[in-house]
């Protein structure tokens, strides 16, 4: 099972040097120039998660292996680009394959740096953005429902209730509301939304890129973000991506002191990961035992049987049941065996659904 975050942002707010410092390579071309970014780059990262390294040392693990997430770097949007300006229909497209995006907004001053609207303005960059997906939408909206209201007015049901669907996303998107964030849905209605596969539809975290002196604390354009992510029920992150892209080539120890120094506890990298982990609604469980310790990712209200398949599909489709015990319960009772004494095992079926932290041992037959 396959989770993406798309990178997106305006030309030169330092979309590729975040990807390059997050993937540690150096796959995207970093330039001063609008479009460096054509095709989309794409780097799998390890979800940073210390309950893993705790698992695997009761355990005595002999190798230990995180959870990964997808980042895709898309290339920089401009104005216009639902009418094709720039590169637009080929960073729409784009867009439409990942599960959610990261925007990446400039929070920093530099003269060398040319910005495409000529200054620094997050709030409008957010907006010039937010603009062009919405237009893309109400484009792609009404081709379809040109197509449904015939079908509908045949007595097709299903395409009723989907031009129903589709005719208010399409009256609230055309007053500047996206998809996301649409009102006045059913519960039923607000469930199929995500496969319309609008735009506007997926989950947004917002990611202040501010200079290295602003790594700790931010600035106000972070404070002007922080406020409208707020009012949308979005998150923000801050990170330095120069900063990043210096830590991604040093080793451990140095990485510590380096951070130390700048009064950081942690890479802005660690938090933006967790933070896609976290917009994605995903949750984590472990398997652990002498040969390995590892922790994989599942959708959140995923089954104990969706679970095993994303091991192994052998193990879904012959699944009996899940030997479950909690984090909590493994790490105070140090390990299976002591979990196992004091009770906290249980036998899950295949109507279980996934918690947070669940430690797991499949039993299947096929």
């Amino acid at each position: 099972m396959g989770f993406n975050c798309g990178i997106v942002g305006l030309p030169n707010v330092g979309k590729s040097t975040l990807f390059n410092a997050l993937t540690e390579t150096a796959n995207a071309d970093a330039a001063n120039y609008p479009f460096c970014t054509i095709e989309p780059n794409t780097g799998r990262v390890s979800v940073p998660d210390n309950r893993l390294y705790a698992l695997a040392k009761l355990a005595n693990s002999a190798n230990v292996i995180p959870t990964q997430l997808e980042f895709v770097d898309i290339a920089g949007l401009v104005r216009g680009a639902a009418q094709g300006e720039g590169l637009g229909n080929q960073f729409l497209a784009n867009i439409r394959e990942v599960d959610a995006i990261a925007h990446v907004l400039r929070c920093f001053e530099d003269g060398e740096i040319t910005h495409v609207e000529g200054s620094v303005d997050p709030i409008r960059d957010t907006a010039t953005i937010e603009t062009e997906l919405m237009l893309a939408d109400i484009e792609s909206l009404e081709r379809r429902m040109s197509g449904l209201m015939k079908k509908s007015r045949g007595g097709d049901a299903e395409a009723k209730s989907n031009l129903t669907l589709m005719e208010k996303l399409f009256a609230q998107l055309s007053d500047g509301v996206p998809a996301r964030r649409a009102t006045e849905l059913s519960e039923v209605e607000a469930l199929r939304v995500p496969h319309l596969q609008l735009l506007t539809s997926k989950p947004v975290l917002y990611v202040c890129n501010v200079g290295e002196s602003e790594a700790a604390s931010g600035n106000a354009f972070c404070r002007d973000v922080a406020v409208q992510a707020a009012g949308e029920g979005a998150a923000h992150v801050i990170v330095s991506a120069a900063i990043e892209a210096e830590i991604s080539q040093l080793d451990n120890q140095d990485k510590v002191e380096f951070l130390a120094e700048l009064g950081l506890k942690e890479t802005g990298l660690a938090r933006l990961i967790r933070a896609g982990y976290k917009l994605l609604d995903l949750v984590t469980f472990f398997t652990v035992g002498l040969k390995e310790a590892r922790a994989w990712t599942v959708a959140k209200g995923a089954t104990a049987p969706m679970a095993a398949g994303v091991i192994h599909t052998d193990f879904q489709r012959g699944f009996i049941r899940a030997e479950t015990i909690a984090y909590d319960d493994y790490i105070a009772n140090e390990g299976e065996v002591g979990a196992k004494d004091a009770g906290k095992l249980r036998i899950e079926g295949s109507d279980y659904k996934v918690a947070d932290g669940d430690v797991f041992h499949f039993r299947f037959n096929v």
